[in-house]
């Protein structure tokens, strides 16, 4: 499961939405739990432990340079085999975890991708593709290894039509995901992952993601959680390697109940035919 949560799961006005994030994740009861915009969790560990225990889990937290940190969680009894922040200057971060299955290592990401800039997106995306593609006790290349790449992207998905929703954003937000020259949509950090192996799980298999027009559902905005810089977008992403994409079952956006407030985006879940160790 990914989830941006919004800072951290904390408003003013608001002070029970954190609660209702964790009622979504509950509901879910993922085994391994992607989380996004942690605002405050790196200073405050005693609240993240908090809402680790709550969950059953174990929480894993990387920060970035500018922005809110990531976590990767994962279930109780399960353990890390191996477990860092992949150490380059995201603007949020992007955390690192290996799983033992019985499939072989499970290196899992979760990572938040620069929010305003398609350039600073693009060299993230990099960062990540070096960062899945070693460590750990599995030395094969990228695309042979069972990997999952999880989280906000920021990102427009290639195989989308999107003019029509650029256009109905307030313009001070459609810069965002447009190219230098103001016209052309900017999805080249997405475009990079899908060229390094990974697998959009939302893709029927064999699909091309440059030409498949069968678009995946949004992710942002919820009904009741904000967002006036989204526009109907699939901003949140499930990636995986070709081995761990043909484990998959079908993923599915979770809406509905708590998941219309708890956040402006809703999480994404997908069940694997693995066992962790």
């Amino acid at each position: 499961m990914t989830y941006n949560i919004k800072n951290g799961g904390r408003d003013g006005a608001d002070p029970s939405r954190l609660d209702r994030v964790l009622q979504v994740v509950t509901e879910q009861r993922p085994d391994v739990l992607a989380l996004q915009e942690l605002r405050g969790l790196r200073r405050d560990r005693d609240r993240l432990d908090t809402m680790a225990r709550r969950l059953g889990m174990r929480a894993y937290l990387a920060g970035g340079w500018f922005g809110q940190p990531v976590a990767v969680l994962v279930r109780r009894p399960v353990e890390a085999v191996l477990a860092a922040p992949v150490r380059r200057p995201f603007h949020h971060g992007a955390q690192r975890v290996v799983l033992d299955t019985d499939r072989g290592p499970l290196t899992v990401l979760s990572t938040h991708l620069h929010p305003y800039s398609g350039r600073r997106r693009l060299r993230e995306a990099g960062w990540l593709v070096g960062a899945a593609g070693r460590g750990g006790p599995d030395r094969r290349p990228l695309p042979d290894r069972p990997v999952l790449l999880m989280g906000d992207l920021n990102t427009l998905d290639p195989g989308g039509r999107h003019d029509e929703r650029i256009g109905r954003l307030p313009p001070e937000y459609r810069g965002r995901h447009l190219m230098p020259d103001g016209v052309t949509v900017d999805t080249r950090a997405v475009a990079a992952l899908y060229r390094s192996g990974l697998v959009d799980l939302f893709r029927p298999e064999g699909a091309d993601p440059s030409t498949d027009r069968a678009e995946p559902p949004h992710t942002v905005p919820t009904s009741a959680g904000g967002g006036v810089e989204f526009t109907e977008m699939r901003l949140d992403y499930l990636l995986g390697t070709p081995p761990l994409a043909r484990l998959a079952q079908p993923p599915r956006v979770v809406t509905g109940g708590a998941a219309e407030s708890a956040s402006d985006h809703y999480p994404l879940v997908a069940d694997f035919d693995l066992r962790l160790r």
